[in-house]
């Protein structure tokens, strides 16, 4: 009797292992972008653009040690860099958003650092914050798809 305990809990382990497999669903499909997602996001990246084309001339101020001017270049051209990395980042997928917001908040927090150097004429920490947003800039930038 005991050997044929055996051979059924076998027989069953074996069919449940057959409706496991069989009903697993599909596997799991890796997202993408469809194109007209990767056009939206180029159309976002384009406006990121034209302000991170502008970087050279905050470095100019600051190398000049023109700190009320790089402090304004800060408030007025680059206010919108946030905001402008923000929606980029909602519209990526769901893996590459939290490094896209992470990225946004540390240039933001690196301008803040600039505007505060630039406040208190520390030109050292000006230009090394300066550096740190342009390498922040070029990693945000490699996590946008292209078309």
């Amino acid at each position: 009797m005991a050997k044929y305990r055996s051979i059924l809990a076998l027989v069953f382990c074996t069919l449940m292992a057959i409706v496991m497999v069989g009903c697993g669903g599909p596997a799991a499909v890796k997202p993408t972008y469809t194109p007209d997602k990767v056009a939206e996001i180029q159309g976002y990246a384009k406006d990121l653009s034209e302000l991170s084309d502008r970087l050279p001339e905050l470095q100019e101020l600051i190398q000049k040690e023109d700190f009320i001017f790089a402090r304004n270049f800060i408030h007025g051209p680059l206010g919108e860099i946030r905001v402008r990395m923000s929606r980029i980042a909602s519209s990526l997928l769901p893996n590459d958003q939290k490094p896209a917001r992470d990225l946004a908040k540390q240039i933001a927090n690196d301008l803040v650092e600039i505007d505060q150097a630039s406040a208190s004429n520390n030109y050292k920490d000006a230009v090394r914050y300066y550096g740190e947003t342009v390498k922040d800039v070029e990693a945000f930038t490699k996590l946008i798809p292209q078309g």
